[in-house]
């Protein structure tokens, strides 16, 4: 039985304070998440803080991007080594922000994808479909050519050692919301085409749905059969409003 997953995206947002706030809240309730696995990606530069106040306690962090290189002379480039310094057990790859505003490709997110799992991080692997390629009726295929990428440079194997987020970008911060049936169908897709190639891989790895994810919707989501948790963006902003959703999946 694969556990849910419930890991929040803060994105550009946050402050020295607002972070010790949302921190502290989030420690408060954890504990009545039920079996629900948690985890915060904050900004690269209030990782060590997030490090230092959720050391002990049941909630991960990781990171909301990482390098595809090792070291070197890479200005404003964070390696997945230096993450691990402190103490990130995830690392967000290929999140449609990423792909739509800064250019990055299949191949290159699949080069940090292979660079986060060499350093012992997991990738939460992020794949979808615009709204024009799901009008135009080709989200599988965009979806699969998502994963090629990463299993022609990692191999299948690899997937089971990773996190697998479903965000039609169309429902990002939009307030839109895919159906449970919709997202259902595609984490479905997702999880035979990896059966097809390794059952077992198939069967372990957690498959998040992002997409205006909330409290009053989550429960509904999460009981469908392959969606095992959420990439929560907006939402984990407030300590109560993502303990709503993390409590969804206990």
């Amino acid at each position: 039985m694969r556990q849910t997953l419930v890991a929040g995206n803060w994105k550009l947002n946050g402050s020295l304070q607002s972070v010790k706030e949302l921190i502290s809240g989030i420690k408060a309730g954890a504990a009545d998440a039920g079996g629900t696995q948690i985890a915060v990606c904050p900004p690269f530069v209030y990782i060590p803080l997030v490090s230092e106040l959720l050391a002990g306690s049941s909630v991960a962090w990781g990171s909301q991007d990482v390098s595809d290189q090792e070291s070197g002379a890479f200005t404003g480039e964070i390696s997945a080594a230096m993450l691990k310094d402190f103490g990130c057990r995830y690392a967000i790859v290929g999140h449609s922000e990423r792909r739509a505003l800064y250019a990055e490709d299949d191949e290159f997110t699949a080069r940090k994808f292979a660079a986060a799992r060499k350093s012992g991080l997991i990738p939460i692997l992020c794949v979808g479909e615009t709204l024009e390629e799901r009008e135009q009726g080709i989200t599988e295929q965009v979806v699969e050519r998502q994963l090629d990428a990463v299993i022609k440079l990692e191999g299948i194997a690899a997937l089971g050692e990773a996190v697998i987020a479903y965000e039609p970008v169309w429902a990002i911060g939009t307030g839109k919301t895919a159906s449970p049936q919709q997202a259902q169908d595609v984490h479905a897709f997702i999880r035979a085409k990896l059966a097809g190639l390794d059952k077992a891989v198939a069967d372990k790895v957690q498959i998040l749905y992002g997409g205006s994810v909330k409290g009053s919707n989550a429960a509904e989501l999460f009981a469908m059969q392959d969606i095992d948790g959420g990439l929560i963006g907006g939402a984990s902003l407030n300590a109560a409003d993502f303990l709503a959703i993390c409590k969804a999946g206990g």
